[in-house]
C-alpha cells in the first residue's frame, strides 16, 4: 500500500472516531451517575445511540493489537447491576458499577491515544524528507527572489512544488498534533506567492514551523521499547563487564545527528532560543543551528552571544571543511555571529586544530569552538535520556 492509500485509511479511521466521540457525548448524560439512579434516563434514545455506536465501532481496525471493544451495557444490565449494588451496599461494588457503566469512554480515549501515536509515527517517516525538500526549494529560489520586486510573482513551477510539499506535511499530521504558531501565516504567504511572501517564509514562517515540527513529531508520550520488567532484578543480578564509553554514532543519519544537538542545546541552561537555519550552501545540505548563550556577570550585567552550530556527522573534520564553514557564516549575518561551534561525531585533523587555534588568537571577533565526539560523549554522560532517545549506547 502506498503512502496516499495509507493516509486515506487513517483519515477514515479518524472520521469514524470523531463520530464515535460525538455519540459518546450524547450517551454519557443518559447513563446513571450511581447505582441509586438505577437506569438510563431515556431508554429509547439510549438504545438508538447504542446501536449506532456499536455499528461504527465494530468496523474499526486494531492498533498494534488493541481493539475498540463495544462495552456499552444494555438498559436491563444496568438496572440489574444497580439493584445488586444496592443490595450489597459496599463502596467497592459501587465504584465497580460506575466504572463498568462508563468503561466505554475509557476504551474510546485509549483508542484515540493509540491512533494519534501511530499518526505521528507515520508522519515522522515522511515529514523529514518533505522538510528537506522545502529547504532545498527555498535555497534554490534565493537568487531568483533577489532579482524580483516585492509584488512580483515567484516562479510558478518551483512555487507549486513548495506549496504541495507543505500541504503534504499538513495532511500527514492530521489531528495527531496541533500546529505551529506561524502555520497559518505560512499557508497564507504560500497562497499569495509573491517575492515579499518568500521573504516572510524564509525569515519568519519556516524557521518557526521547522522548529515546531522537530518537537511535535517526537511526543513525550511516545515511549522507547524497554525489555526489563523490573529494574531491581537487573541490579540484584550483579551485572559484570566493561561499560562502553564510546557512543555508536553510526546509528544516526546526518539529520538525526542535527536533531540530537538541537535537543542538547534546547535542554541546557544558559542556551536560549534554539533555531534551525533553513538553508545553507553546504555540499551535504546540512542545516546549521542558531542559539543564544547568556552570560551572567555580577559586575557587568548579562551578555548575550549569538552562536551558530555546524553539525557534521563525519569521521573526520579537515582544514578545508573548517575554512568553508567559516566562510559560510557570512550567510547568517547580520546580526553578528560571536561564536561558531563545529560539532562532529568524529575527530578534527591536526591542521584543522592548528587553524582554529591561530584564528582564535587573531583579531577576528568570531571565535571558533570544536566539539569532537569525545567532547560530545562527556556532555551526553549527564544526559542519559538523550543517549536512550537516540539509541547511542553500543
Amino acid at each position: 500500500m502506498d503512502l496516499n492509500d495509507t493516509l486515506k485509511q487513517f483519515e477514515a479511521v479518524e472520521a469514524n472516531l470523531s463520530k464515535l466521540e460525538r455519540l459518546w457525548t450524547q450517551i454519557k448524560p443518559l447513563l446513571p451517575a450511581s447505582e441509586r439512579e438505577a437506569s438510563v434516563t431515556d431508554e429509547g434514545k439510549y438504545i438508538e445511540l447504542q446501536r449506532s455506536f456499536n455499528h461504527i465501532a465494530r468496523g474499526m481496525p486494531r492498533v498494534d493489537g488493541f481493539g475498540l471493544d463495544c462495552c456499552l451495557l444494555d438498559p436491563d444490565e444496568i438496572l440489574k447491576n444497580s439493584i445488586d449494588c444496592l443490595e450489597l451496599g459496599e463502596i467497592s461494588v459501587s465504584v465497580t458499577f460506575t466504572r463498568e457503566v462508563f468503561r466505554q469512554g475509557e476504551v474510546l480515549a485509549e483508542y484515540r491515544f493509540r491512533v494519534e501515536s501511530k499518526r505521528r509515527e507515520l508522519a515522522r517517516q515522511s515529514v523529514e524528507s518533505l522538510s528537506a525538500k522545502i529547504e532545498q526549494l527555498l535555497q534554490g529560489l534565493r537568487f531568483t527572489a533577489a532579482e524580483l520586486e516585492d509584488n512580483k510573482k515567484m516562479p510558478s513551477e518551483e512555487w507549486d512544488e513548495l506549496k504541495n510539499s507543505f500541504k503534504s506535511i499538513d495532511a500527514l499530521l492530521g489531528s495527531s498534533t496541533g500546529r505551529a504558531p506561524r502555520w497559518g501565516m505560512m499557508l497564507r504567504h504560500i497562497s499569495f506567492g509573491v517575492r515579499q511572501d518568500y521573504d516572510d517564509i524564509v525569515k519568519h514562517d519556516w524557521p518557526d514551523v521547522r522548529r515546531w515540527l522537530d518537537r511535535a513529531l517526537y511526543s513525550e508520550a511516545d515511549p522507547l521499547p524497554v525489555t526489563a520488567t523490573d529494574l531491581g532484578d537487573l541490579v540484584r543480578a550483579e551485572p559484570q563487564g566493561p561499560v562502553s564509553t564510546e557512543l555508536n554514532w553510526a546509528v544516526l543519519s546526518p539529520t538525526e545527528f542535527e536533531r540530537l544537538i538541537f535537543n542538547l542545546i534546547d535542554r541546557t541552561p544558559g542556551y536560549i532560543n534554539p533555531k534551525w537555519l533553513t538553508h545553507t550552501n553546504a555540499p551535504d545540505r546540512g542545516r546549521d543551528l542558531s542559539v543564544e548563550r547568556t552570560i551572567e556577570d555580577r559586575l557587568a550585567g548579562t551578555r548575550t552571544l549569538r552562536i551558530i552550530l555546524a553539525c557534521k556527522r563525519v569521521d573526520s573534520v579537515n582544514l578545508p571543511m573548517v575554512t568553508e564553514l567559516k566562510e559560510q557564516m557570512k550567510l547568517w549575518e547580520p546580526p553578528r555571529i560571536d561564536e561558531l561551534i563545529i560539532v562532529s561525531s568524529g575527530r578534527f585533523t591536526t591542521d584543522a586544530i592548528d587553524y582554529v587555534e591561530r584564528s582564535n588568537r587573531g583579531t577576528e571577533a568570531m571565535r571558533i569552538e570544536m566539539w569532537p565526539s569525545s567532547h560530545l560523549e562527556r556532555l551526553l554522560a549527564t544526559r542519559p535520556e538523550l543517549i536512550g532517545d537516540f539509541h547511542l549506547r553500543s
